[in-house]
This record gives structure tokens, sequence and C-alpha cells, in this order.
């Protein structure tokens, strides 16, 4: 079953699709949701995400309480061509667990992650709608071309450092020193206002820690300014399984900065997590050279055909200037 589930991820991972991704004029974070977007932050771009979350946690049946902080950051690479970054993980975890008969400050490292990320489709690619002049209706009716999604890949590897005490494994399993991790990520883009994002991942691949997750996040623009957005995560593991809800909202007050702040609570009381969050993403862009996409102009057999057109026409302007 789960080679079956790994060649099922690897298979959309290595689809290949040549396409172009998508610089914009304002910073395009993942936070502050939990999702990976399918597009890219640009070539030569390097992009810090960060935040810092209030985390308590709660188990009914072991009777036990855990308060603290967790510290996590993201840098974000364009690098190769512009439908490539390259992305590294780190959170960091302190808190205070309590028990019938244990006192405990516990601190480590969550997660240590570094991958890259592929944009294979972009439906907008070459996609030049012009407005009809004559019918207000046609250029404000639903466009069903809003249901194909931009299709990235994600493949990364998980590094163990030290060791874990927030996994949720029995004591004697020790988590690996590394694992790989795959996502296939889909983005529409409803209307000028709203974005779903979805990712399905695999992590801890080959592992007794190995689970398949599913995000889906729905973003809302207010205004130049203000987004808001509602998210579910979902968790299917043999040692950890939940379901998570977000809801947060995100400042740009620079074109390369933005502030944001957001709350999630799982549906669980074993345990039961809640955690509040502030972030913060910062874009450096003075390097980016913008890149010129050309529109397609037909098939290959098209332009072969009107190569040959241009060739002949050619040959003859010069059979009648010799003449």
């Amino acid at each position: 079953m789960k080679i079956f589930k790994l060649a099922l991820v690897l298979s959309f991972l290595f689809v290949t699709n040549n396409q172009f991704a998508q610089f914009t004029d304002e910073i395009n974070s993942n936070r502050p949701g939990k999702s990976m977007m399918a597009f890219s932050v640009g070539k030569t771009i390097i992009q810090t995400e960060i935040g810092l979350s209030y985390v308590s946690e709660t188990h009914d049946k072991l009777n036990y309480d855990a308060n603290g902080f967790l510290a996590d950051l993201a840098i974000r690479y364009g690098v190769w061509k512009e439908e490539l970054e390259v992305i590294g993980e780190i959170q960091y975890q302190n808190d205070k667990y309590t028990s019938t008969f244990i006192n405990d400050n516990r601190s480590g490292f969550r997660q240590l992650t570094l991958g890259a990320k592929y944009l294979f489709y972009d439906p907008f690619k070459n996609f030049d709608e012009k407005p009809n002049l004559y019918s207000w209706k046609a250029n404000h009716s639903f466009k069903w071309k809003q249901f194909i999604p931009a299709l990235a890949g994600y493949a990364g590897v998980n590094f163990g450092i030290g060791d874990n005490p927030f996994n949720y494994a029995p004591s004697n399993i020790e988590e690996p020193s590394f694992s790989p991790k795959a996502t296939i990520i889909a983005q529409n883009h409803f209307g000028t206002r709203w974005v779903l994002v979805t990712n399905i991942t695999y992590d801890k691949i080959g592992t007794d820690f190995a689970s398949i997750n599913y995000i889906l996040t729905l973003t809302r623009g207010f205004n130049q300014q203000w987004s808001g957005f509602i998210e579910n995560q979902g968790y299917n593991g043999d040692y950890y399984s939940d379901g998570v809800f977000r809801i947060g909202a995100a400042y740009l007050f620079h074109k390369n900065m933005q502030l944001d702040a957001s709350f999630g609570k799982n549906i669980k009381s074993t345990p039961a997590i809640l955690n509040a969050n502030v972030g913060f993403s910062w874009r450096f862009a003075e390097k980016y050279q913008e890149v010129r996409i050309e529109k397609d102009n037909g098939s290959k057999m098209d332009k072969k055909m009107k190569k040959k057109a241009d060739k002949e026409k050619k040959r003859r302007d010069q059979v009648d200037i010799e003449e």
C-alpha cells in the first residue's frame, strides 16, 4: 500500500511541461497559511517568511499540558529558471510540559526541511483574452477556465537534529535522521479576488512516521493592502491523525513586505492544540530582471509552414530584383 501511495505521488511530480512562472509587483507569500503556492518567487529573488506562535497543548487521556512558543522560518530563492525555487524551512519550539508526575522544559527542532518546487503548468500562459466590445455580459460572465489550476510539484528532505520531544510516537521508536517528502500543488484563481490553493503531501516517506496530509487554503483580497484566509489541514498517519482549522489576515504595507496574523485550532482532544501566530514576509528583488514571455504563434507545423512561405517570398523578391 505504501509503495502504491509513493508511486501515485511521484507520478504527478515528474510530469513535465514547459511553462513560465509569474513575478508579481507585490510580494506573494505562503503566509499566514501553511499551504505552499504553485508559483515561484522568480529567478534571483530571495524571500524570507518568519513567524512566532504561542502554542497550547492539552491531552485529556494522558492528563498533561504543554505551553510555549514556536518560531518558524522559510527562505525561498529562485534559481535557474522562473519556474524553479529552492526552499529551506525551520521550526523550533520551546515549551513547558506538565503532567501528574513530570514538570519539564522541552525544546528542539520540530522541522528542518530542504527542498525545491517547480511550476509545471500555468493555464494562463499565452492566454490573451480580448474584451468583447459589444457585450458587457460576455466580459463579466463566469469563466470555466478558472477551474483549470496551475500545477506544481515539490520534493524535499526532512532532517532530524537531536532528539525530537514533540512527536507522538512511543518513546522507544526513534525518528530517522532524514526522510523524503513530496507534494502536489494546485492553485486556482476565481476572478481577481479569490485564490484556492490545494496541497497533497506524502511526508517522511518510507519511515514509521510516514503520513499523507492535505491542506486547502481559500484566500480573498479585500483591497490592495488587506487579505484574509480560511484553511483546513488534515494529517493521516500511523501515530498521528488530526484535522486543523485556521483563519487569519495579511496586510501589505510595502510592495516587498507583508505582516500577518492567524489563529488555529484542531478538532481532537487527544491532544487539543491551540495556536496563535504573527509573522512577517520580506522580498529582496533588486537584482531581478524581468523575463519577457513571448506569445505562442501557433503549432510547430504552423511555424514551419510560415517559415517556408517567408523563404519562398524572399526568393521571389530576389528574382524580381535581378530581373
